[in-house]
């Protein structure tokens, strides 16, 4: 099988501040020769763990695209031992687009992995990170939000893992990020996510949802921002001491954590992101979209705890995810 076509613009392994692309060809009907151009910086100094941190793995996210760019110009080769990979926008065409999957393809790409040499854009990019940048990170950090469907309180998060050793490590890298809280995550799809995959090449991994919304604000983008220092820091790779405050650490053990909705209408939401709420107490509620005179059906908790998700648009599916209840260990 033929290997990845994507090409770097700039070196990767050579000591200072290093700024281009990551190029894929990608013949089109407005650039028959066309590439798609896909950021990158380099940030090496000497020998030292290597951190890749990425953003806009959905395009419609945004906290990990801002504290990653401003990062690319603050940091400097003298503040670090070793070296940064950062890559603002992982899904490039999506971030372009706004979309939460690529124009090009449709792809997601955080339900891409392992990728394919030899696939669509999105599974090029994919197969670019499994083969070439991942097996040469210590750590990894990746952005999320909400994107514009979901809304979080801001936390980062690792998994239940396996391996405990892996997962404790993961755990400690969360703590130090220092989100206002901190989660044990439950997907409720694992299928094709890069998250599996850097795990499974047992690596540190740290992701974030951090708002939503199709948006960020200067609470999240702070954030952001002091997080990723905070685990550069925390690896050995960055010098000067952890910014910390008191995070809250949360858990999501099973699947009563997810309130999904089985109507569509106009939602309401009956709780703020951060309330408490009790088993079978009233989350949200669907209104009839056609018609008046008929009354909402009711949406109830299956389980005590924090509300740390919520649907954002103000209208609902089928499908859709409407709450998200989340236990404080």
């Amino acid at each position: 099988m033929a290997g990845n076509p994507i090409v770097p613009t700039i070196p990767l392994h050579e000591d200072g501040a290093h700024h281009g692309f990551l190029r894929l060809p990608y013949s089109r009907d407005d650039s028959a020769w066309g590439s798609v151009m896909i950021p990158i910086s380099v940030i090496k100094n000497g020998v030292g763990p290597t951190a890749l941190l990425t953003g806009a793995n959905h395009g419609d996210e945004y906290e990990g695209p801002i504290a990653l760019m401003e990062l690319a110009v603050t940091l400097k080769p003298e503040d670090i031992e070793g070296r940064v990979i950062i890559v603002p926008a992982m899904n490039y065409p999506a971030f372009r687009a706004g979309t939460r999957t690529s124009p090009i393809d449709r792809g997601n790409m955080n339900r891409s992995f392992p990728g394919s040499p030899s696939g669509t854009v999105t599974e090029k990019i994919a197969d670019y990170f499994q083969t070439v940048l991942l097996p040469e990170a210590s750590i990894v950090l990746d952005f999320h939000s909400g994107g514009k469907t979901l809304d979080f309180i801001p936390f980062a998060s690792a998994h239940v893992l396996e391996n405990k050793e892996q997962q404790a490590a993961c755990v400690a890298a969360v703590e130090a990020f220092n989100a206002p809280y901190s989660m044990i995550m439950l997907e409720i799809d694992t299928v094709g996510m890069y998250d599996t995959s850097v795990e499974d090449q047992g690596k540190v991994f740290v992701t974030t949802e951090l708002g939503g919304g199709g948006t960020s604000t200067a609470r999240s983008n702070a954030i952001a921002k002091k997080g990723v220092r905070n685990v550069l820091k925390h690896a050995g790779i960055m010098k000067g001491e952890l910014e910390t405050a008191p995070s809250v650490m949360l858990d999501m053990p099973d699947d009563d954590c997810f309130v999904f909705s089985q109507d569509e209408g106009v939602f309401e939401a009956m709780k703020n992101l951060g309330d408490p709420v009790e088993r079978g107490e009233l989350v949200a509620r669907v209104w009839p979209a056609d018609r008046t005179g008929r009354p909402p059906i009711d949406y109830r908790a299956n389980r005590a705890g924090m509300l740390v998700s919520r649907h954002c648009p103000g209208l609902i599916k089928p499908g859709d995810c409407m709450a998200v209840v989340a236990v404080t260990v």
